[in-house]
């Protein structure tokens, strides 16, 4: 079952292209492939300026990793509910696909 962290510590922060910025909520979805063990990330992220930026990364032993993030179909299920325990992501998900289709209407 995937996990959500609520209100993250403001000591958690996430290096980005634009700096570093504090964790304010993520969703968290644990997978394994045999002894394989590691975890897809959704974080909601605040820079300094205040924006808001999500960030989706995997982790092995905690420690959140660039490059390509996979899913399985039935993993999908398991972070809609860690969505569900962190709203504020889960809002500024929606907020940003319905943004993104606006964009994309004539």
């Amino acid at each position: 079952m995937g996990t959500a962290t609520k209100g993250a510590p403001k000591s958690a922060t996430a290096a980005t292209p634009w700096g570093a910025a504090g964790v304010l909520e993520e969703a968290i979805v644990p997978q394994r492939v045999g002894e394989k063990r590691f975890a897809v990330v959704v974080q909601l992220l605040e820079a300094s300026n205040g924006e808001r930026l999500i960030r989706f990364a995997y982790t092995t032993d905690g420690s959140a990793r660039r490059g390509p993030v996979t899913m399985r179909a039935r993993d999908l299920e398991r972070l809609r509910a860690a969505l569900e325990r962190a709203p504020v992501l889960a809002q500024a998900l929606e907020s940003a696909i319905a943004d993104s289709r606006a964009r994309e209407d004539p």
